[in-house]
């Protein structure tokens, strides 16, 4: 090894948000701190994150936009590290900033930033890195007389490791392009912790059937929305592709839908689209409905709906009615069946992981592995687009490092 420590208080496997959160916190208190990372950089998901700018927290964060399936886990961390204590941070390094919308916070210049500020706080508090390694074993030791004496020996692809504490942060399998793997969930498995099953979230939809496919030829259509899954909605934009529905509000929707799930989408929101036409029809005017609604719709979307769902040539006096209100309905409720997601390639975040049963909401720790803590994105606790899932990343490796 390039270090003199193959000891130390606190091992953290994962050198990304949480990791770097935990260790900071760790060595502030006098801990001796090692990440580990197989990857030959650190913090290889936040440089990728926001096209390059990081949206790295949202002022709005509360449980609220947080999905698990124990809804109240992720209370504790958030409560006690708020976005505005990270903020605080950034404005103290001096990182400049912007609000792009709906609370959502990114780099004015580059998301490199916030990796050398967390890189800057590491070294500040003396926490080591050890990158380019392979966690190979991890085995847990008898109890030691000591008390801070080590409980885990971790084999790696540079010799092996003692540590007191050792922290999980592996996140989880989204863009494997960028070194995700399932370690996290497979140290779970070694000491017995049960996992809810993960799934690709925050992620484009797509479609099998054949009525669906036709849609591919809308491929670059952007369209404001409300598009709801299993009882929640968002209303940001989607955005037509060639092998789906992809956007803000379609990557937010992923993140509550399940194989067999219907989606609903909006196309007018906040507006009554049976009584406009009844306005337009009361005032004589004889256009073509596919016309008409390529006034409050792109014309490539007018087109296609009226030819999938409305092919009437009939000027508008000469609809029915009943026809049009049935067309109408189904511009405010379109309902589609998504064959699946993108899939672990493209999806920003893993929902699922590590069942919070098994782990104290206050430290992260394993309640039957003493000295095992899970933080960030293999805990199953994941928020929606807008940078939630940061500030999921930054309480929960706070929260670690106050006890570790």
């Amino acid at each position: 090894m390039s270090f003199s420590m193959n000891r130390v208080d606190v091992l953290v496997l994962g050198a990304g948000g949480a990791g770097m959160m935990c260790a900071i916190h760790a060595g502030r208190r006098g801990r001796s701190v090692l990440l580990v990372d197989h990857a030959r950089k650190i913090g290889g998901k936040i440089l990728i994150s926001g096209g390059g700018r990081c949206n790295f927290t949202n002022t709005g964060a509360s449980p609220a936009q947080y999905v698990s399936r124990n809804p109240h886990f992720c209370k504790s961390a958030l409560a006690r590290y708020p976005s505005q204590t990270f903020i605080q941070m950034v404005e103290t390094h001096g990182i400049a900033y912007h609000e792009k919308k709906l609370g959502q916070l990114f780099c004015d210049v580059s998301a490199q930033d916030i990796v050398a500020m967390l890189k800057a706080e590491c070294d500040q508090a003396g926490a080591q890195f050890l990158l380019d390694t392979r966690i190979e074993r991890i085995t847990r030791l008898e109890p030691s007389d000591a008390p801070q004496g080590p409980r885990f020996t971790v084999e790696t692809s540079q010799g092996p490791i003692q540590c007191h504490s050792l922290v999980v942060a592996t996140g989880g399998l989204s863009i494997p392009k960028i070194g995700a793997t399932g370690l996290g969930y497979q140290v779970a498995e070694q000491f017995g912790l049960k996992l809810v099953p993960r799934a690709a979230a925050l992620d484009g939809f797509t479609f099998a059937d054949s009525g669906t496919q036709s849609l591919t030829a809308l491929a670059g259509l952007s369209v404001d929305c409300i598009i709801s899954c299993n009882g929640v909605s968002f209303r940001e934009n989607i955005l037509f592709t060639h092998s789906g529905l992809s956007g803000p509000a379609a990557l937010q929707a992923s993140l509550h839908w399940n194989e067999g799930d219907p989606i609903l989408i909006d196309l007018l929101p906040g507006k009554n689209c049976f009584d406009w036409f009844l306005e337009k029809k009361r005032t004589g005017n004889r256009s073509q409905v596919k016309n008409l609604l390529a006034e409050l719709l792109p014309a490539r979307l007018a087109d296609r709906l009226c030819e999938l769902h409305f092919p009437s040539q009939q000027p508008l006096p000469q609809v029915s009615e009943k026809a049009l209100e049935a067309f109408c309905q189904l511009i405010h409720h379109w309902k589609l069946l998504p064959s699946g997601t993108v899939g672990y390639s493209k999806a920003e975040v893993t929902r699922g992981g590590v069942d919070t049963d098994e782990l104290s909401s206050k430290t992260l720790e394993a309640k039957k592995v003493t000295g095992l803590h899970f933080i960030g994105e293999v805990v199953d606790v994941t928020g929606w687009l807008g940078g939630y899932n940061f500030q999921w990343a930054w309480a929960s490796g706070w929260s670690a490092g106050q006890v570790v």
